[in-house]
């Protein structure tokens, strides 16, 4: 039997686990039980979002961290006394507290309408609010399948090799994809969410510095876009400091990303490889020069992203208390 012929039912599998998986999800989920969680999430977002705009990247960041590893269930939002949980993995030190403040402040506001008590997750706050700063940044907004659980469990271990590296090559990207059952024009669309918020120097010091005692800029970044790079990020600077992911637009989601990574701007080895490699070249020029196709295409995958590992049933529970199980 060939490799093809093995590789076509192991997908064919993994679409009808997806398939059966987020069958329980549905848009008016809340229609019964609480009808206007949409609008609750929506004013809690607007009102986190106009208190720092860190919002918005750190609440995007936030769902894809929580669903690439234990799937959409809110457990990265879990904390734990020994510092054993998704969150304290070194990985995920970097997520900002406002996104999880974001989640924690939409609770709130949902459980304190009468009725709608302990009766929306966790990890569907999460899902709603991600939409909303995403189109309250300029982005598409988009109906949300709700209806997920949160989960119960949370461990530091389980985040290791789940998350995207910002060193990692297209082939690496896409197998670590292609597992959660998103093709490589998922990737570069969801890769587009990086048109907002910022990264830590540590995370791109080896393209603009060899450590050895001589500059080494890589060779797929624009010179101009290096040299101000190592201004903003001098050699021995605290690696805590960051810089925007889009110099241009670095506030608005829009397709720049697409534009940046055409001239060799893409500040992450892994964003500027969607580039260099012919198998995804196609797919950026054509983001960039058409917004609403990358739109359509992130509204598509956030959708598949979202159906990823959710829990139903008695596979999860809805906390009463988004860092802690019931």
């Amino acid at each position: 039997m060939s490799s093809q012929s093995l590789i076509l039912p192991a997908n064919l599998f993994l679409l009808l686990l997806i398939a059966g998986c987020h069958a329980e999800l549905r848009v008016d989920y809340y229609k019964n039980t609480c009808p206007n969680v949409e609008s609750i999430v929506r004013r809690a977002v607007e009102m986190k979002l106009q208190q720092t705009l860190a919002t918005a990247p750190a609440t995007l960041r936030l769902f894809f961290h929580d669903c690439f590893v234990m799937g959409c269930d809110a457990s990265v939002i879990l904390a734990s006394r020994n510092q054993t949980s998704e969150k304290d993995n070194p990985i995920n030190l970097s997520l900002a507290g406002d996104g999880f403040d974001t989640v924690i402040k939409a609770k709130a506001a949902v459980d304190s309408v009468p009725g709608c008590q302990n009766k929306v997750s966790c990890a569907d706050i999460l899902a709603m609010a991600t939409r909303d700063v995403v189109a309250l940044a300029g982005g598409p907004s988009y109906a949300v399948e709700l209806g997920r659980l949160d989960g119960r469990i949370s461990t530091k271990a389980s985040v290791e090799h789940q998350i995207p590296h910002p060193d990692f090559k297209l082939e690496q990207l896409n197998r670590m994809f292609a597992s959660h059952g998103l093709t490589l024009t998922d990737l570069v669309a969801l890769s587009g969410a990086h048109t907002i918020g910022f990264c830590h120097c540590s995370q791109f010091s080896k393209r603009i510095y060899n450590f050895n005692g001589k500059k080494n800029i890589d060779h797929t970044l624009n010179s101009a876009y290096a040299k101000y790079l190592q201004q903003k990020c001098p050699k021995n600077v605290d690696p805590r400091l960051a810089v925007d992911l889009d110099p241009i637009t670095p506030r608005t989601f829009d397709n720049q990303y697409y534009k940046n990574l055409q001239q060799g701007k893409g500040l992450l080895a892994s964003d500027q490889a969607l580039f260099t490699h012919k198998r995804t070249r196609g797919i950026v020029n054509l983001f960039a020069s058409n917004n609403t196709a990358f739109e359509t295409y992130f509204v598509s995958a956030m959708i598949k992203l979202g159906r990823i590992g959710i829990k139903t049933g008695n596979q999860g529970e809805i906390r009463r208390d988004c860092t802690m199980v019931n």
